[in-house]
């Protein structure tokens, strides 16, 4: 065999489908283009010779037992090939188009995005707004020195939250913690318990959960060991199921707290007391009912009435016949209560639609209350008896007359639930400048600032 032999893929006698008798010299490590007219052995020459060919030669090298599992082709009509490597093809499909296909869904973005938001993202708590991170007896002490070296190193008293179960009493719990060597417990703050007289007539109030505050220990992080605060920490952590509470405390006895530092090992927001699942490329996908939006089902928008469609002509006033669904007979009693109730509340029958105003508008939509209480029921209630009775084909045509496709009002379109829409990557800047401020939103639920 000569050099030229060693580069290149050596085809001799090639009679697949086609292919009349064809001899050809392929170079090896190079792109290779086959390009011609329909028709002409394209496929035939690089699918059905030397994949086939590549592969059959590589799926032999296998054992029996293995090849079982393996796709085997069948030998390609040719008289001989020498030099092929083994051989990979792409073919190439069209994807499938549904009505939750999108860009990223269609070139598999999507499946990057999941993955990155789940190892990368950022939790951010819904109420506070603060980044959610777990913490670490490390961590926490490196933020005590912190914080006490900008508070004149006050007095700490570390401390662990032990709530008391409904089944248990509170001298039980305590009990049972002194067993356990704690016999030091932080006094509520009395000035905050008191509760408001209660007026007559009225059930009380649940009482609240009692949670005990266990002292671990009690520091000035300034002149404290290192060993021992970690050591500490940890402890608390352990018994604190993840929750430690440092409150900085002043020096009367019984110790009066003046402001409290909470942290916690978990997926957690101590200061909220607001805890969080984890992150798995599933709840940031919208065709995924871990992540996707339960109102709109990761559609990122309802169907719903439409009332431009119900109020086509805004120049045509109430008697005038400015509610289209009930200017027929069917339905004329319906145009007959609106009638009678706008003159018990004084509601101009003659002025056009588009001049009555917004308080008015909202009486006429929606309402005063159910038709069974003898009030006026509104064009919404209305839509929503045709819904019970859309068992009927009638029915069914009539509300598709007046239904739209709105923007999810949960989702804003984003498609995925609040929990997931609390996790960002990069920073506020960022995101102004690739979207602009227009487009960015607080997701439904969040007590974020400007």
């Amino acid at each position: 065999m000569t050099d030229a032999s060693r580069d290149a893929i050596l085809v001799r006698g090639a009679r697949q489908n086609n292919l009349k008798n064809l001899d050809l010299d392929i170079p090896l490590n190079e792109l290779v283009v086959v390009t011609g007219v329909s028709g002409s052995g394209k496929s035939s020459l690089v699918f059905d010779t030397l994949y086939a060919e590549g592969q059959r030669r590589y799926v032999e090298t296998f054992s029996p037992y293995a090849r079982q599992f393996l796709d085997r082709m069948d030998k390609p009509q040719v008289d001989a090939i020498t030099g092929i490597p083994p051989a990979i093809a792409i073919d190439q499909t069209n994807p499938v188009r549904t009505s939750r296909s999108t860009v990223g869904t269609m070139t598999e973005l999507n499946d990057h995005l999941k993955l990155l938001f789940a190892r990368a993202a950022t939790l951010f708590c819904q109420c506070c707004g603060k980044p959610v991170r777990r913490d670490t007896p490390e961590s926490i002490y490196t933020d005590i020195l912190s914080r006490a070296r900008n508070a004149g190193d006050p007095r700490l008293l570390l401390c662990f939250p032990v709530p008391v179960p409904k089944s248990f009493k509170e001298s039980e719990v305590r009990e049972l913690l002194e067993k356990q060597g704690y016999t030091r417990f932080l006094a509520p703050d009395t000035a905050h318990d008191a509760a408001p007289a209660r007026k007559r007539g009225r059930k009380p109030a649940a009482a609240p959960p009692i949670v005990l505050e266990v002292i671990q220990d009690r520091l000035r992080a300034g002149g404290a060991e290192r060993g021992r605060v970690l050591e500490s920490l940890e402890a608390a952590l352990r018994v604190g199921r993840g929750r430690v509470n440092l409150h900085v405390a002043d020096d009367s006895d019984p110790p009066r707290t003046l402001e409290t530092w909470r942290y916690s090992s978990e997926l957690h927001c101590a200061d909220c007391d607001l805890a969080y699942q984890e992150p798995n490329p599933s709840l940031f996908s919208f065709n995924s009912p871990v992540g996707a939006c339960e109102t709109c089902r990761g559609f990122g928008r309802t169907i719903g009435i439409d009332y431009g469609l119900v109020i086509p002509d805004d120049s045509k006033s109430l008697r005038g016949g400015a509610i289209k669904p009930w200017q027929t007979k069917s339905y004329a009693e319906c145009q007959q209560d609106l009638e009678k109730f706008a003159r018990k509340r004084g509601i101009p029958l003659d002025t056009p639609w588009r001049e009555l105003g917004a308080e008015r508008r909202s009486w006429v939509l929606e309402g005063e209350g159910a038709w069974s209480k003898g009030v006026w029921y509104g064009v919404r209630r209305f839509f929503a008896w045709l819904e019970t009775r859309a068992y009927r084909m009638h029915v069914r045509v009539l509300l598709s007359r007046y239904r739209a496709y709105t923007p999810c009002t949960a989702c804003d379109g984003a498609r995925l639930k609040t929990a997931a829409l609390l996790w960002r990557l990069g920073s506020r800047e960022l995101g102004d400048q690739t979207l602009g401020a227009s487009s960015r939103f607080r997701p439904h639920g969040a007590q974020w600032s400007d």
